[in-house]
């Protein structure tokens, strides 16, 4: 006879504690579906400045506006964490970094390095 072991029926993640590395792989994670969905906007602005000179000055219209030039940074800084933390990743598959306190510093190096490009991906925007 099978004897059923109590499992929990709900977690409540506001109660758990996660480790910095899995906060940086949901963001990881996060940041890849900003960066797919960010494409298709992209796209669009590319297409409507390749087609005629007047849709090249409705692109740049569009993109003088603050709340825009805010979503351009947003999605560079969504790039440009995804790049970071891929890279990580990928480091962590060739075996580095596989310790805790090991990858917790590689996690916030990586955030240091995110924040900079952050900073100058502002810098090229505005």
């Amino acid at each position: 006879m099978k004897v059923k072991k109590p499992r929990p029926v709900n977690l409540d993640l506001q109660t758990m504690c996660f480790p910095l590395t899995a906060i940086a792989s949901i963001l990881h994670r996060v940041s890849g579906v900003i960066t797919f969905v960010a494409i298709a906007i992209l796209l669009w602005l590319l297409n409507l400045s390749l087609s005629s000179p007047d849709g090249f000055s409705t692109a740049v219209s569009i993109t003088d506006s603050g709340i825009v030039t805010f979503v351009l940074w947003g999605i560079l800084t969504a790039l440009f964490y995804h790049i970071v933390l891929g890279i990580r990743h990928l480091l962590m598959d060739l075996g580095y970094f596989e310790e805790m306190d090991i990858g917790i510093t590689s996690t916030k190096v990586s955030f240091i390095i995110v924040a900079i490009l952050s900073l100058f991906a502002g810098v090229l925007v505005w």
